[in-house]
């Protein structure tokens, strides 16, 4: 089974929302789903090296996105939003997380058995 987790919201949100999208994906892995993950939005900080957790959030999201790569998820992030989303603009994207278009993400979709939205 494929399935496809599109990350819309800033990591850091003041809710768990992120933190929680980043857990299931894991666990699909683990289950032994492909899974693909988009971030769009505000979301495309996560994969920024400058993103850090705030004072007092004990989950560091980036490096929670990083193990994922490593596990061999493929990150595809909005080149659009890239240039116009997130607090960090501008600031560099770490390895692994390709910057990808709007047709890419749906070509995902139709691929993926599973579209989840965070």
């Amino acid at each position: 089974m494929k399935t496809l987790i599109i990350f819309n919201r800033e990591p850091y949100d003041n809710t768990d929302v992120t933190w929680n999208g980043l857990r299931l994906a894991d666990k699909l892995l683990e289950a032994g789903s492909e899974v693909r993950l988009f971030l769009m939005n505000d979301a495309v900080d996560m994969a920024r090296d400058v993103c850090r957790p705030p004072e007092g959030y004990d989950q560091d999201l980036s490096k929670m996105l990083k193990d994922l790569i490593a596990k061999g998820v493929p990150v595809k992030v909005c080149g659009t939003c890239m240039s116009r989303c997130g607090i960090y603009k501008n600031h560099p994207y770490f390895d692994g997380a390709e910057q990808s278009t709007m047709s890419a993400l749906a070509q995902w979709v139709i691929e993926c058995d599973k579209v989840i939205t965070f």
